[in-house]
């Protein structure tokens, strides 16, 4: 049977269909994992969509968001990845029937005589295998294919990189905001039996960094094979692509487990919103009184003074007495009586239109994947 199989053909006309196939199989497959992660991430942008929450710029308070709203922010990374997978997975092609150096000399010459030609006799393969052929290729199909395929992995491994990076800083004390699963029995340390590390986003991170390497592998072959082919491909191959498909994997089951098991602290992330919720909302108070004929920097000068204050407070241990500075100062209260302050200073009501743009963000996702 082989004899016969392999006449006229050369061996890559065999293998870089199979490895066609392949690719679409592991594209299939995760897609469809990626599909169910973004289904439950709808879900929970829905449920934490008004949960008001300090949003963090450079690791320090910024102003307020929802906890909905930055979870769409990884919802719309991952739809964007989601996006590319299928775009790559629909244009998956084999190499087809062109022998050696993919002008199908060989093939030519076995259908002298007979009512067939090169063209009839590959497209009725890649029809029995389920593929469109390239319209050119060497001897092997073009590696820029392989590079198509990685790159798009590792795109989706930079969004959840992101995701389980950005927990493991909220579930740390100081922030206490979310948290992974932890099971009853889970060891987090073997020397200090307190600890509730983060295990699972950790893995992640790690994950997704050597897949992260991988694209630079597939660039070189794409790069470097030199003319109608090398074997500087060859090899590495067999590393990169299965390593690529079985780290996504891995990477996709985990972080179905964050989305669904995540736990999201009411009692910490309203501590981080009074606390530091303050400084932001003072801008409505800025407003406020620059409405009320005071001078806008004048305003802003007290207001500034009367934060750093409160900042040296917080740092020291002690509550944020910004609102009663605010409240017992006449420069500000000749613009804005001190019984509205507590209203203009609630930063819950300072998320502008978060709430909506997280629940549209959700409704796409569901679009998306329906």
């Amino acid at each position: 049977g082989g004899a016969i199989i392999h006449l006229g053909a050369t061996s890559m006309d065999a293998l870089d269909n199979v490895d066609a196939l392949r690719l679409q199989a592991g594209l299939d497959l995760l897609i469809a994992q990626l599909t169910e992660i973004l289904s439950a991430l709808a879900t929970r942008i829905e449920q934490e969509a008004d949960t008001a929450a300090i949003a963090f710029t450079h690791i320090q308070p910024a102003e307020p968001t929802t906890v909905g709203y930055r979870l769409a922010q990884y919802g719309q990374d991952l739809l964007a990845d989601l996006g590319e997978m299928r775009r790559v997975r629909r244009g998956i092609c084999g190499k087809g029937l062109k022998g050696a150096v993919g002008a199908s000399a060989s093939y030519t010459q076995l259908l002298e005589g007979t009512d067939w030609s090169v063209r009839q006799l590959e497209d009725r393969v890649m029809e029995k295998l389920g593929l469109t052929a390239f319209e050119v290729a060497t001897q092997t199909y073009p590696r820029k294919q392989d590079w198509l395929v990685v790159n798009a992995l590792a795109g989706l491994c930079a969004s959840l990189h992101k995701f389980a990076f950005d927990l493991r800083v909220l579930q740390s004390p100081p922030f206490g905001e979310w948290s992974e699963p932890f099971g009853e029995k889970q060891v987090g340390s073997s020397a200090m039996p307190f600890k509730r590390n983060p295990i699972v986003a950790e893995n992640i991170d790690s994950l997704t960094r050597q897949v992260a390497a991988l694209p630079r592998v597939a660039w070189d072959n794409a790069a470097l094979s030199l003319l109608e082919r090398t074997l500087d491909d060859s090899a590495n191959r067999r590393l990169f692509l299965p390593e690529a498909f079985l780290l996504a994997d891995e990477v996709l089951k985990r972080a179905r487990q964050l989305v669904e098991g995540l736990t999201i602290w009411p009692g910490p992330t309203a501590r981080n919103l009074r606390d530091y919720g303050l400084f932001a909302a003072t801008e409505r108070v800025m407003m406020a009184g620059v409405q009320a004929g005071g001078d806008r920097q004048e305003l802003h000068e007290v207001i500034r003074q009367h934060s750093l204050v409160a900042w040296q407070s917080l740092q020291s241990g002690a509550a944020n007495p910004l609102a009663e500075l605010l409240a017992d100062d006449p420069r500000i209260t000749r613009f804005v009586e001190a019984r509205d302050l507590p209203a203009l200073l609630d930063a819950s009501g300072h998320v502008g239109d978060a709430p909506e743009r997280a629940r549209r963000m959700a409704a796409l996702i569901r679009q998306e994947i329906s």
